[in-house]
């Protein structure tokens, strides 16, 4: 958080705390109005206000009395709308672009009546509505005003508690874990992403399915000639024309998207600006903790976890007779796989520095995931009832998002990579869709097929993905220093880099290990996700909780040393990385960093150890380790650089 606009917002901010208080207000009044408060991002906004007033920059109780007076105001002049103009509020032209919306808060109201008011506070695009259909119904003012000044004030609170929240244990989290909280919001926030576009394409293309047949139908009559090859997706004596029209738009419209894509990247001859900064944001955000989750989340497109519950699939259908099903099932796999090798064997795309041979333009992986799933939601969701229909494709987006978000992190491809990869998947399912749609007629009970589909993956990821890990890990290390420095040069002036180091070692880290083990000090095993939970068990004592590992330039600790402080909640913490250069005679070169940390429980949930600013001086056990050590055939050189 330490951008310019960042700061200048800050400084604004802390210089008009009351003028802040107003832009709360206005935030909350447009997205109480109606009609208007569609198009408002209340809860990005509302989220950023909270993190201001838990970094300290806005009064907490002041910004909830703004933002619920703000939705009050703007729901009572909802309110008026709809008392001034009744029935006939559904012609104005705010309204009458929105009907369904209008009938769902009223179908809300009337279902619920006052408590419906609180109900629609918390309920999306319904919120702005119903007051105004409150006031079309006439309700009297004396059982509007409480409820709806209750409902604005709780909503106020909730909406302002998890940025409030976050924003308070920011500065001792990100001392600490400022990496892994960035990548999992980044993850978080592509997830959001995706569901949010799955969910809105369905839910239009749903709204919208029999206007496009209709078009489609006097499109093949103003052209015969075209129109005969469109009237087989499009004949309205089929059931499943409305759904063969929607995959053929989309079709047309991702195959267009691909056609464009692939080309500029083709003719570029490599990847683009573009994916050297996400690559380099990314590897920017190595972390030992959020390298297991990521390593975890990729192993969902690898064969085994794709495969198995593929098997599980085609053996269902194999045993009801599904003969066509298994069919276009066992197409969708095999070529798709076919066409994503092929591709990549014909484009020679540059690889990321931190990938190995064999990943390249499209991935494999992210194709795959979107072809498995995604076609398993075509062959399932017809069969499902009204709006359950969207689930399938939300798991699908879901299963792919986690796969290109954690490959793309781990640097095992391109943005344009996973881009390429997902639209080469989603042009295969869509065809693959439609000549499914048009040849089978027959429906089936899903939901056997949907467990054991769905009931396979989790068992064979949960077994498979903590046990790749590891592996998974070693094929995308972080590139070898290439800044090589003389050993002369090194013992004399240490390694020219602006981050400040402690100590600098060349030789064998055992010998410094043994050292300071005979000094008091001991060695914590690297921490993984089950220390991080424990670090909400008030039963541990503080010297038992673990001290949450760093990376630097994308490598984890190779060694992290800890003693007891005078104090009970003191702690004095080595921790030793690889160095970011090389030495010309090829011995091993590391870095240290001393630090000494407070323990501190953050919102009564977490105990962590937060290091003090860096401003202290070197123990004197640390500062004797200057110099040449020796054990039998083990050396090391050891400078110090105090502060």
């Amino acid at each position: 958080m330490q951008s310019a606009w960042f700061d200048a917002t800050i400084a604004w901010i802390t210089a008009h705390p009351h003028a802040a208080g107003g832009l709360v207000f206005l935030i909350a009044f447009c997205d109480a109005l109606a009609v208007v408060g569609i198009i408002v991002p209340a809860l990005p906004l509302l989220f950023a206000v909270g993190t201001l007033i838990g970094l300290g920059h806005i009064d907490g109780p002041y910004a909830v009395t703004c933002a619920a007076l703000g939705a009050f105001i703007g729901d009572g002049l909802s309110y008026w709308i709809g008392h001034r103009w009744g029935p006939a509020m559904r012609e104005l032209w705010l309204f009458r672009r929105y009907p369904q919306l209008l009938d769902r808060g009223e179908t809300l109201f009337r279902r619920h009546g006052t408590k419906g008011l609180v109900i629609a506070r918390f309920v999306g695009a319904v919120r702005p509505f119903v007051p105004a259909v409150a006031g079309m119904l006439h309700m009297p003012l004396r059982r509007y005003m409480p409820a709806s000044l209750f409902a604005c004030f709780a909503w106020a609170a909730l909406f302002l508690a998890p940025g409030w929240i976050f924003g308070a244990s920011y500065d001792a989290v990100a001392a600490v874990a400022d990496k892994l909280v960035l990548v999992l919001l980044g993850l978080v926030a592509v997830l959001a992403l995706v569901w949010a576009l799955v969910l809105y394409t369905w839910r239009w293309f749903a709204n919208h399915a029999d206007t496009l047949l209709a078009r489609g139908l006097r499109w093949t009559r103003a052209h015969p000639r075209l129109g005969r090859y469109a009237a087989a997706l499009i004949d309205p004596r089929r059931p499943e024309s409305a759904s063969l029209l929607v995959l053929a738009c989309c079709l047309f419209v991702v195959a267009w998207l691909w056609a464009g894509f692939s080309a500029s990247l083709l003719m570029r001859g490599g990847p683009s600006l573009f994916d050297h900064d996400v690559h380099a944001a990314m590897f920017a955000l190595r972390n030992p903790l959020a390298d297991r989750l990521m390593a975890s989340l990729s192993a969902i497109g690898s064969a085994p976890v794709l495969g198995f519950p593929a098997l599980v699939a085609m053996g269902w259908l194999l045993w009801r007779k599904r003969w066509m099903a298994a069919a276009h099932w066992l197409g969708a796999i095999a070529v798709g796989l076919a066409l994503t090798v092929g591709l990549g064997a014909v484009a020679d795309m540059p690889r990321p520095p931190t990938a190995v041979a064999g990943f390249g333009f499209p991935s494999v992986a992210v194709t795959m995931t979107t072809v498995v799933f995604g076609f398993f939601a075509v062959l399932i969701a017809r069969e499902l009832p009204g709006r359950q229909r969207v689930w399938p494709y939300l798991l699908a987006g879901v299963a792919t998002a986690l796969v290109g978000f954690a490959r793309l992190y781990l640097g095992a491809h391109w943005l344009s990579d996973i881009t390429g990869g997902v639209l080469l998947g989603v042009i295969w399912l869509l065809v693959l869709g439609i000549a499914y749609r048009r040849h089978s007629a027959r429906s089936f009970w899903m939901r056997p097929l949907a467990w054991a589909f769905y009931g396979s993956f989790l068992l064979v990821a949960l077994w498979h993905a903590p046990r790749s890990a590891e592996a998974t890990l070693a094929q995308f290390e972080p590139p070898a220093p290439t800044h090589v420095i003389d050993d002369t040069r090194w013992w004399s002036q240490g390694i020219d880099d602006p981050r400040h180091f402690d100590l600098e070692a060349a030789g064998n880290l055992g010998v410094l290990q043994r050292r300071l083990q005979a000094q008091g000090w001991t060695v914590q095993a690297p921490a993984d996700w089950v220390a991080v939970l424990g670090l909400l068990d008030d039963d541990h004592a503080l010297a038992e909780q673990p001290v949450l590992p760093l990376a630097l330039d994308g490598h984890p600790e190779r060694l992290l040393l800890r003693r007891a402080g005078p104090l009970a909640d003191e702690l004095e913490v080595l921790r030793v990385w690889p160095a970011p250069a090389r030495l010309a005679s090829g011995k091993p070169l590391w870095i240290a960093r001393y630090e000494r940390m407070h323990g501190r429980k953050r919102l009564r949930l977490l105990t962590l150890w937060q290091p003090e600013p860096h401003a202290h001086a070197l123990p004197d056990d640390v500062l004797q380790l200057a110099g040449t050590s020796a054990e039998r055939d083990a050396t090391l050189r050891i400078r110090i650089d105090p502060p």
